[in-house]
């Protein structure tokens, strides 16, 4: 009920007017946490049919790790996890090429005479496939190749991990150690229009620019341990993206709470795979400060993929860079909630990526606006490629190739997030921005955190923008689905309006206490519980401030002294609250009103308006200030009893009784209100001296006592009796002894 609220006239007949909350999606934030299917989101925050998804190729495998084009339109598809290279004619008919002793191809490349290289892992290797036969081409002694790529020259880079090291092989096979990183893994290998070798990698997230054999400039030394992808232009801009959760800033003490033994990610253009790792840098930085020195290579255990990325919620995941001629670099777009795989450079300049969330492909304009142009509805979107007949998308999860069409498809749907309103909810009406019979909403409502079998089913459609009342059952959570179809199709400014349940507040704690007249309200609601001899707090579970049960206590009143009672409430909902206060006497049935309508939750009483005697106090809470008559809810609490006393006990003296040194005296006290608690004498304005009744125990409203003095003084003495009630009343007599 602290939400946004404005005023809704629900048109059940048996609904009054009330006060409503909205749960509206109008950005583009809002509704990219949904699922989309054949649905795009622009950057304006609206909803359209998404380009057609194609199936060009189903492999059957895991994940499709990456894909190469022939000149003659030709697709090569390299897969994990059994290893195996697939063919993909412009026709869309596809065969078996190879299948590796190798259980992943991380990387594949075509050179311009149509020769498939095919890099496998672990104990890496490169194959070269020709006329259906593979024979090896290049054996690094690496552990892993992430990535190929061919010089104009018809020269290959070879990118390794573990080690991290750049090779060059020319078309012979005979190779060379072109450049050392340093780094654990090469996962990213491109052509500058110059001819230089651009090279990223993990876990540092360096971007290197290898102008010749063990020669390199770094370009951009990234904040997150992985690069990505690169993509150089023809004008020397290079584009590149990172991700990694900021794993590269952690400690190492923070590091091996993820797991033990510890999981690194390492990644290439269209991998993801995990590697143990039982000594991991530690400490407060893992990226070294001098990159121009070999790290230590760390044992490398066997590959697990695909791998999750180790992630650390609320921090940057990934992020797109732009790397300017003059070296100055620019981030594009940056994500907390997705990983980027792969990216590519329209001809308009336009920049398409992919990620991990549901297989998604975005475009981000000239204007860093980002828009989503699909989503997949698999794991991940692994590997991006403009082929000759558009774009397409290869994914994890299950390995399969899609083609993005030129053209809109004719239906798709959304599917909102979940929204909960807090507490059970009377559902108004849904509304939405957009030309009318182009979309159908359904809802659907349930107790639980997600969708289950426990939630309602969809409701019938609604098609109505402005007028569709939702007939969901009254729930906490509330979820609805968007159908589109046709033309123009288009959503926008989605509006579901809800009545929350109303809670009733809660009274917390009763305080009765005295303090002095005249003393300010700042300074009586600071000192109330230690401005009087006594005071007494009952709380909404019956406890009462003192350790023994909740006991009866009592309050002495002085000249000019006043009654404070105080007492604690809140509202769940955050309602304005109004309160009542009552009292009465313990042989009393009815309660009196001592004040309605207070804001404030304290009461001071003039400490003569209650006679002697026991008492009890209620405080009665509302939030109808907040809340229509119907629905307005109270809680209310009563005091444990007070007791009010301000009649000292009535002390009556025998005659004092003299034996040479000794005196003996009996003492009668009575209180009229309330039990008796301490005796004591003074003999000579000497120290008080305590006496316990005659019974043993100091406990009733009549005690009697004896005092009994030995060794006396000759000569004439003065002798002061005082008795205490419970309420610290005092009584006091005297006797003078001859």
């Amino acid at each position: 009920m602290m939400l946004r609220v404005v005023l809704f006239v629900l048109s059940l007949a048996s609904v009054q007017a009330a006060t409503t909350a909205t749960w509206e999606m109008n950005s583009y934030q809002d509704f990219l946490k949904g699922r989309f299917t054949g649905v795009s989101l622009d950057r304006d925050g609206r909803l359209t049919l998404a380009p057609k998804l194609e199936t060009v190729f189903s492999s059957g495998q895991p994940v499709i790790w990456s894909v190469a084009q022939a000149l003659d339109g030709s697709l090569y598809a390299g897969t994990g996890h059994r290893g195996r290279v697939y063919r993909i004619t412009s026709s869309g008919a596809n065969n078996l090429i190879w299948t590796a002793d190798e259980p992943e191809v991380f990387a594949v490349a075509v050179d311009s005479g149509g020769v498939v290289y095919a890099a496998t892992s672990p104990d890496g290797k490169v194959y070269r496939i020709e006329k259906g036969k593979a024979v090896e081409f290049f054996a690094p002694k690496s552990k892993y190749i992430w990535a190929l790529a061919f010089a104009k020259d018809g020269s290959l880079y070879v990118g390794t991990g573990a080690p991290g090291n750049v090779y060059r092989v020319d078309k012979s096979g005979k190779s060379e150690l072109y450049y050392e990183t340093g780094q654990s893994h090469v996962t990213a290998l491109a052509l500058d229009a110059n001819g230089n070798a651009l090279a990223g990698t993990e876990p540092n997230g360096i971007l290197y620019r290898i102008s010749a054999r063990e020669k390199a400039f770094v370009l951009y030394d990234a904040n997150l341990p992985e690069i990505r992808s690169i993509v150089a232009m023809p004008d020397g801009t290079v584009y590149a993206s990172a991700l990694g959760g900021s794993i590269a800033n952690r400690g190492g003490s923070q590091i091996a709470g993820v797991a033990a033994p510890i999981s690194v990610t390492v990644t290439a253009p269209a991998t993801s795979i995990t590697v143990s790792d039982q000594a991991v840098q530690s400490g407060p930085e893992i990226k070294p400060k001098d990159t121009s020195k070999p790290a230590a290579q760390t044992a490398l255990g066997t590959a697990q993929v695909p791998s999750p990325i180790v992630e650390i919620p609320g921090v940057e995941k990934s992020a797109l860079y732009k790397i300017n001629p003059d070296s100055s670099v620019e981030t594009l777009w940056s994500s907390k909630e997705e990983n980027v795989y792969s990216m590519l450079v329209e001809p308009s300049g336009a920049i398409v990526f992919s990620t991990d969330a549901q297989g998604r492909v975005y475009r981000l304009n000239a204007d860093r606006k980002a828009s989503l142009l699909v989503e997949t509805s698999e794991g991940e979107a692994t590997r991006l490629l403009q082929s000759q007949t558009g774009l397409l998308a290869a994914t994890g999860d299950m390995g399969k190739l899609f083609r993005l069409a030129t053209t809109e498809g004719t239906t798709g749907s959304y599917e909102s997030p979940v929204h909960d309103s807090g507490t059970a909810a009377r559902w108004g009406r849904i509304s939405w921005r957009g030309p009318a019979g182009k979309a159908n909403f359904s809802t659907r409502t349930g107790n639980s955190v997600r969708p289950d079998k426990t939630w309602s089913d969809w409701s019938e459609p609604l098609s109505e923008p402005k007028n569709s009342v939702i007939k969901s059952p009254n729930a906490r959570y509330i979820q609805w689905r968007a159908e589109l179809s046709g033309a123009g199709a288009t959503i926008e400014n989605v509006s579901i309006a809800y009545l929350p349940q109303n809670n009733p507040p809660v009274v917390r704690s009763i305080t009765v206490s005295t303090q002095a007249a005249g003393a300010s309200s700042q300074k009586q609601a600071a000192t109330a519980s230690t401005s009087a001899a006594y005071s007494i707090t009952v709380t909404d579970s019956g406890e009462s401030a003192t350790a023994a049960g909740t006991p009866t206590q009592a309050l002495s009143r002085g000249p000019n002294s006043q009654i404070q009672i105080t007492w604690q409430a809140d509202d769940p909902d955050g309602d304005r609250l109004t309160y009542a206060l009552y009292f009465r006497g313990e042989d009393e049935t009815q309660w009196k009103l001592l004040r309605m309508n207070m804001s404030e939750n304290s009461l001071l009483l003039d400490g003569d308006i209650l006679a002697d005697g026991r008492y009890y106090f209620r405080v009665v809470a509302s939030d109808r200030l907040s809340n229509a008559a119907n629905v307005a809810r109270e809680d209310e609490q009563v005091s444990s009893p007070v007791l009010i006393d301000n009649t000292p006990p009535v002390v009556t003296l025998s005659a004092p009784r003299r034996t040479g040194a000794h005196l003996e005296l009996d003492a009668d006290v009575v209180d009229q209100t309330s039990p008796l608690r301490r005796f004591e004498y003074s003999l000579d304005a000497g120290p008080w001296v305590p006496v316990e009744a005659a019974d043993g125990v100091t406990d009733s409203p009549h005690e009697q006592f004896h005092i009994s003095i030995d060794k006396l003084r000759a000569g004439e003495h003065l002798l002061v009796v005082r008795a205490y009630d419970t309420a610290n009343n005092a009584g006091l007599a005297k006797v003078v002894i001859r």
